[in-house]
């Protein structure tokens, strides 16, 4: 009888594929039970209501062994504060129950100010064996100016908020006297805490059973094999070179820029050339590198398997260069609080530039996103209030099917916010929520629906601030689809028209937001008549499409 070869990491330790299997779900686990924990302890509603929050464990040497599938473009953010804490943190002096906080894209904290990070180290038998990370997006640092990173907020680099499990008081003092809604800071960053705790926990439980050799052989077997995993699928992309252009805008900046992308697909390996782009701007679309190097990674995961486990031997055949001091790689003092501006429509110019080689695997260009903020004294407690949410619009259309409507996409993927639950917490009414018809781009299979999402502001006047990209250029269609609709901030009667996004909204008054939609996917002529008919029944195409796009006779 044949029997199942045993692997040797590179200290000798033998581990067998089942013990690999076993443990590798472990480690999967362990950090999708540790998202579950900031969700269900969190404070805020952008976290425990929109889930945006992600976790990580890194192995001693801050390699990627297992990432929860939440926010892609988060893990720029994860990796840097683990990289910056082993080239700068003397790890002698690193003890059980230290964590680090940080936040700062120009020092490896992170990529936007308010993705603020915990990371903590995992001994066992007294040995540095792994670190668990945690990040959440905190909805603070709002009405402020986006020229460069030092309008944006408080900027923390990575250091010790506890050391050997004891709170660092005046470390606490000072982010939270920089916060403008501490209350709910506090009691998010005990969710965070309690998650990195449960992390180590699970951590050394695993060391416990199997050994801490054994878990860290079986950690690097499973970075082999999704690096074995990733090859096999970049192998199966034709070689070549692979380009594509596009225009982008946002209505934080006020020319329309030209991106474009250029990728090699060598063998098994796949290079990124993100050359040529604009330069960074004086305003917040930046990307810091490590940004881009977590928006790739997600643009290549979709296409080549899914099913890969997301850490660093995904990582390893897939290469990125990008100019510094450009877009994708912008350098202090770079603003970077919208970065998913240019992330969202970097994923899509890789699909795009490689639907020419696998025209079955890519979809049509999909939403950018559309950000509304309410900020403002809340009239019955009078506290300082945030409402933050990045506001669904749709997918575009794939090779068999239409796009999804109403939905997040890309490096983004957070919830929306229930109504009850923005309802109950914050002075503001939902007055529509709704899908919008014909928005989809019109294809043999159609682009999703967006939403268009109507907020009122009750009793008090809010500081609002609503855009995203796509108000000038729609989402396009590949293969003869046609282009989804754009974004567009619709305000009620008696709103002063918004500056760089910016505007106030009075008692009573109404502000929506209708993200931009997926485009198309071939050619909306050669679209089922039966589709076209369920679309009609459905309300999700009028009457008017119906004839003169899809050429249905009523």
């Amino acid at each position: 009888m044949n029997q199942i070869p045993n692997f040797r990491d590179m200290s000798g330790t033998s581990i067998d594929p089942v013990t690999v299997e076993v443990i590798g779900s472990a480690l999967s686990t362990i950090v999708e039970e540790m998202g579950k924990a900031i969700v269900r302890a969190a404070y805020s509603t952008n976290i425990k209501e929109r889930q945006d929050c992600s976790t990580v464990i890194f192995d001693a040497d801050g390699r990627t062994i297992a990432q929860a599938e939440r926010i892609p473009i988060h893990l720029g953010s994860l990796l840097g504060i683990a990289d910056y804490v082993l080239k700068h943190v003397d790890l002698a002096t690193v003890e059980p129950g230290d964590v680090f906080i940080g936040n700062d894209a120009h020092t490896g904290g992170g990529t936007h100010l308010n993705d603020i990070v915990f990371l903590e180290p995992v001994f066992f038998e007294g040995e540095l064996v792994a670190w668990v990370t945690n990040l959440a997006h905190h909805s603070d640092f709002v009405d402020r100016g986006h020229a460069h990173i030092f309008q944006e907020g408080l900027r923390i680099p990575p250091i010790r908020l506890y050391r050997k499990g004891v709170l660092q008081q005046d470390v606490m003092d000072l982010v939270l006297l920089n916060c403008q809604v501490p209350r709910e800071r506090i009691n998010d960053f005990r969710a965070q805490m309690a998650a990195n705790r449960l992390g180590v926990q699970r951590y050394q439980a695993l060391c416990a059973k199997y050994g801490k050799d054994v878990v860290k052989a079986a950690a690097a077997e499973v970075l082999n094999y999704a690096d074995r995993k990733t090859r096999a699928g970049i192998a199966r992309i034709p070689d070549g070179i692979y380009e594509h252009s596009c225009r982008f805008d946002s209505n934080l900046v006020d020319e329309v820029m030209e991106l474009k992308v250029k990728i090699k697909v060598r063998g098994d390996e796949i290079f990124f050339d993100l050359s040529g782009n604009p330069d960074q701007v004086r305003a917040p679309i930046n990307m810091v590198y490590t940004a881009t190097l977590a928006t790739v990674y997600f643009a290549v995961k979709t296409l080549v398997d899914p099913d890969i486990p997301a850490n660093s031997g995904f990582h390893r055949p897939i290469h990125v260069s990008a100019p510094e001091g450009s877009l994708f790689n912008a350098v202090a003092p770079a603003a970077v609080y919208s970065r998913t501006d240019p992330a969202q429509r970097l994923v899509d110019l890789i699909f795009a530039a490689l639907s020419k080689a696998i025209p079955d695997e890519v979809c049509a260009a999909c939403t950018g996103g559309g950000l509304m903020t309410f900020s403002g004294i809340h009239p019955r407690t009078n506290r300082f209030y945030v409402y933050n949410e990045m506001c669904g619009g749709s997918m575009g259309a794939r090779a068999d099917k239409d796009g999804l409507d109403g939905v997040q996409v890309h490096t983004t993927n957070t919830a929306n916010i229930p109504i009850e639950a923005l309802e109950f917490e914050h002075p503001i009414m939902v007055e529509r929520y709704e899908l919008v018809r014909d928005s989809g781009g019109p294809g043999q299979w159609r682009g999703g629906m967006t939403i268009r999402r109507q907020v009122k502001a009750l009793d008090h006047t809010a500081t609002v601030s609503a855009g995203g990209t796509n108000a000038i250029v729609p989402p396009w269609g590949l293969f003869g689809g046609l282009d989804g609709t754009t974004t567009n901030v619709e305000l009620g009667d008696g709103v002063a028209p918004l500056k760089k996004r910016v505007g106030r909204v009075g008692p009573g008054q109404t502000l929506a937001m209708v993200a931009s939609s997926g485009g198309g996917y071939g050619d909306p002529k050669k679209r089922d008549r039966a589709l076209v008919l369920k679309d009609l029944r459905e309300d999700r195409i009028s009457e008017k499409a119906a004839r003169e796009i899809y050429g249905l006779e009523l």
